[in-house]
């Protein structure tokens, strides 16, 4: 016989699109689903007329509790859902998902020729990437009605010198064929971008407005092109859609719900920003920041740092990081909590930052040492107010270590979860910065090695070809188009030399 708060749960779960949460006896999330009608979705696992497998029927037995968040629109819920079973890891998911690699949406907006594609892997390599997402087929089918509003091309045709197909079919930008300018059509791609970025109303209001101004100056050609792109974005918002990451009541996100409880904060943190310092043996030094946005990565508000001095000394850069960073609150944003990938050291220096920097004393500061994921504070400086009830509650323990709280909580509770991907998505957009430079310092010293090649020409091959490996593959006719057939066959015959 069914729970009776599982049936008074059901009863109003409403009829929208959104993200749903089973949880256990114990309160840990068990298994998260999106949804384009909630209560349609979640009322089915619990119809015993309904056929299920052995793991499904097991996941049922469990379900104690219900929770939910509302969005907008039929599949807004893509890049949310991704991002949760990624931070909590639920079992089942593991156990039911059928597709378990994420894809991200990647636009190399600074190119010549930019384009929009597919990739399981991102890179740090000036392209713009969105997501992740769980979902490959509704990306697909997301891009393609995109596509009508925002034409886009998806790869560079060598030797290409007239428009294509898609040209023809209002879909691709024609820049072969000077169809477009490169100038109107980064124009173009920005308004895709700040539509993946879930700017769905701003962007339909400028288009709006743009359509106004066309047709009171009596360009009724462009006018009529705005109309077309606004009818397939209003035909869009029935089909697919994306996060804004402003979904629904942020309340009902555990992990923020229960960061908010434990530090006492006044409003739940909606910006929290990670950072991690990176190097070898302090060369190539780098530090990342990252955005989450009420829980949710958002990749656009990422920034790396280069550090001014290569110094092997964590506290030295990570002051200098936080320093630079809080200088920039007008124009980058005000966290409402900040988290530093460290113990004590790093959380000390991190706060002798913000104390240069008097508009930014009020923002609390975090660590989380990686040994043993205990959350770090500094009792007087940290602007943090703990809960001492809800730790115990919690089956955790809070000990004074000098001036520092150590905080040991569950691992699978939600705000360890919480801060752990944050934690851990710092350490990957710090390591890959590292890793570009690194990568880019062993590039440029193989081509300086070179007699007669100056610092413009390996600027440029690093520019065209990447790096030593991709100029080696590089054909003949690719290397005398960008530097001219002489400095073609040197650097062709001193790379063979070196490797």
């Amino acid at each position: 016989m069914m729970d009776r708060e599982i049936v008074k749960k059901l009863s109003i779960i409403p009829m929208v699109p959104g993200v749903y949460f089973f949880k256990d006896s114990n309160g840990e999330i068990i298994y998260i689903g999106k949804a384009a009608k909630l209560r349609n979705r979640v009322r089915q696992y619990f119809q015993t007329s309904r056929k299920r497998d052995p793991k499904t029927s097991a996941l049922i037995r469990e379900i104690a509790d219900i929770e939910w968040l509302e969005v907008e629109t039929e599949l807004d819920a893509i890049f949310l859902e991704a991002e949760l079973i990624r931070r909590y890891l639920p079992r089942y998911n593991i156990l039911l998902r059928d597709d378990k690699a994420l894809a991200y949406i990647r636009i190399n907006y600074d190119s010549d020729y930019p384009t929009v594609d597919f990739t399981r892997r991102p890179l740090d390599d000036g392209a713009r990437y969105f997501g992740p997402y769980s979902s490959v087929s509704a990306i697909r089918q997301a891009l393609k009605y995109l596509r009508k509003a925002f034409p886009y091309a998806t790869k560079v045709q060598p030797n290409q010198k007239r428009a294509n197909l898609h040209y023809h079919l209002g879909l691709d930008p024609g820049l072969e064929d000077g169809k477009t300018s490169l100038e109107d059509y980064r124009a173009n791609l920005r308004k895709l971008m700040g539509y993946l970025s879930g700017k769905r109303v701003s962007i339909i209001s400028e288009l709006e407005r743009d359509m106004k101004r066309a047709s009171n100056s009596q360009d009724f050609e462009k006018a009529a092109h705005i109309r077309d792109q606004l009818m397939s974005l209003r035909c869009l918002t029935d089909q697919i859609g994306f996060s804004d990451k402003e979904f629904g009541d942020i309340s009902k996100e555990p992990g923020l719900r229960e960061l908010a409880k434990l530090f006492n904060l006044v409003n739940y943190p909606r910006r929290i920003e990670g950072y991690d310092i990176s190097h070898m043996q302090g060369t190539d030094v780098v530090a990342s920041m990252v955005v989450f946005t009420n829980g949710v990565s958002n990749k656009t508000q990422y920034r790396k740092f280069k550090t001014k001095k290569e110094i092997n000394n964590d506290f030295f850069n990570m002051q200098e990081t936080i320093r630079r960073r809080l200088k920039h609150l007008k124009d980058w944003g005000v966290p409402d909590l900040i988290l530093i990938d460290g113990g004590k050291g790093q959380l000390d220096a991190a706060l002798k930052a913000r104390e240069e920097i008097p508009e930014a004393s009020n923002i609390p500061f975090i660590g989380l040492a990686k040994r043993e994921e205990q959350i770090v504070i500094e009792s007087q400086r940290s602007k943090i107010k703990l809960n001492h009830s809800l730790i115990q509650e919690m089956h955790g323990h809070a000990v004074l270590s000098e001036r520092f709280i150590l905080i040991t909580l569950p691992r699978n509770s939600n705000v360890v979860k919480l801060l752990q991907r944050v934690r851990d998505e710092s350490h990957r957009f710090a390591v890959s910065y590292h890793s570009t430079l690194k990568t880019h310092r062993m590039t440029v010293s193989s081509l300086e090695d070179i007699p007669g090649i100056g610092p413009q020409t390996r600027k440029q091959l690093i520019k065209r070809f990447g790096s030593v490996k991709g100029i080696l593959g590089a054909s003949e006719d690719d290397l005398v188009a960008e530097i001219g057939p002489a400095r073609a066959k040197v650097v062709k015959s001193g790379l063979n030399l070196i490797s």
